[in-house]
């Protein structure tokens, strides 16, 4: 148990107030060490008479070596210019109207930086403490969002400067030279720009994509999609651009369930996955779309469409990476976001994707969508 101390005479806990127990602690019978954050309690000897499983965990310290002990000891806190917390703060002294301390980092020994909140007990507004509860948080899951914000801004930084920079050349040469080029001069330059120009707007579309898919209001509209026309149109776009139509395989299995989606969200992702098939697969680019069971509870029946080449495919070690901000299957550019967003709207209709290595070697990419019609077709 975390909570309790030793009252044999002559032990460590002799002399010191008895811990209550559990329920009395939180009055609602919930065990302390149920709970998700740390928790030490002091009480108003400043002695530590609970310390949860969470805060075992975060201090790396067993609760029978801080039971009964000091809180400035059970609890050796730092701020970060390396003062002593519980001495610069003195819950038990100093203002009778102080009711706490907002959560703040502060440094365990060894320097592991933790978010600390105290909350001070009195039995009557302004009277002395009676406990000083505490709590605390492993900063290790914020840092690791700071850290992706942080190469998400990077990232976009590195991505914009490109374009920008080759619009803002073409068309301050253009401004100042304009008689000096030829039709076809002023022609590729403003292709150029124009391609820029698109590649800016991709990335802004991707970001305005992940900022909803993080937050949760990624909107799905849906409607009747024929998924295997949507296909057969991507195929015919490649083909078009000078792919040749032989490197294309789609097979539709009859009869498939109509399918509620959003559309365009459709499309982006089976642009992105065809165009990681062509860019970084090798032979065949093959797509199959099949009837199956639905991946929503309640549905019957759902569409699936796979995805395969037959390239070197993706490595083992990195299959569970595949769907996360930044991965990148090879050095051939990309932001390295599109499949972050492909698992995001698949998963914003109820559907499922997977990766795995396809009959020929090389990827496989297989999402499934629920059938979802309205209530009212039903």
């Amino acid at each position: 148990m975390s909570v309790g101390t030793s009252n044999a005479p002559g032990g460590r806990g002799a002399g010191r107030v008895p811990a209550p127990r559990h329920g009395d602690l939180t009055g609602l019978g919930i065990d302390p060490d149920e709970l998700p954050d740390g928790l030490v309690v002091a009480d108003e000897h400043g002695l530590v008479v609970c310390f949860n499983a969470a805060a075992a965990r975060i201090t790396a310290t067993a609760p029978a070596d801080a039971l009964g002990q000091r809180l400035e000891k059970a609890l050796p806190l730092e701020d970060l210019e390396g003062r002593r917390w519980w001495q610069l703060t003195d819950p038990y002294g100093g203002l009778a109207i102080r009711v706490g301390q907002p959560e703040r980092n502060l440094l365990l020994p060894g320097g592991r930086e933790v978010l600390v909140s105290a909350r001070y007990v009195r039995a009557e507004p302004t009277g002395p403490v009676r406990r000083v509860v505490v709590s605390l948080r492993d900063t290790e899951a914020r840092r690791r969002t700071e850290r992706s914000h942080a190469e998400l801004i990077a990232t976009v930084a590195h991505e914009l400067r490109s374009p920008l920079t080759s619009v803002k050349g073409f068309t301050a040469t253009l401004l100042a030279k304009w008689e000096r080029f030829t039709d076809d001069q002023k022609r590729l330059m403003l292709e150029t720009v124009d391609a820029d120009a698109d590649r800016v707007t991709r990335l802004i579309a991707e970001l305005l994509d992940i900022s909803r898919i993080d937050s949760g209001r990624l909107e799905v509209r849906r409607q009747p999609v024929d998924i295997g026309a949507a296909v057969g149109r991507h195929i015919q776009a490649y083909v078009a651009a000078g792919q040749p139509a032989d490197r294309f395989l789609l097979r539709v299995e009859q009869p498939l369930p109509a399918l509620w989606a959003d559309p365009d969200k459709v499309d982006q992702v089976l642009s992105n996955l065809i165009e990681n098939a062509v860019r970084h697969g090798e032979g065949t680019v093959t797509i199959d779309i099949t009837a199956t069971a639905s991946p929503r509870e309640g549905e019957d029946t759902g569409t699936s469409v796979t995805v395969s080449d037959e390239g070197p495919g993706i490595p083992e070690e990195s299959m569970n990476r595949v769907f996360t901000r930044f991965w990148r299957g090879s050095k051939r550019g990309g932001t390295g976001l599109g499949l972050y967003i492909v698992k995001g709207i698949v998963e914003a209709h109820g559907g499922v994707i997977t990766v795995g290595r396809a009959p020929g070697g090389g990827a496989e990419f297989r999402f499934t969508l629920p059938v979802s019609v309205p209530a009212y077709l039903a």
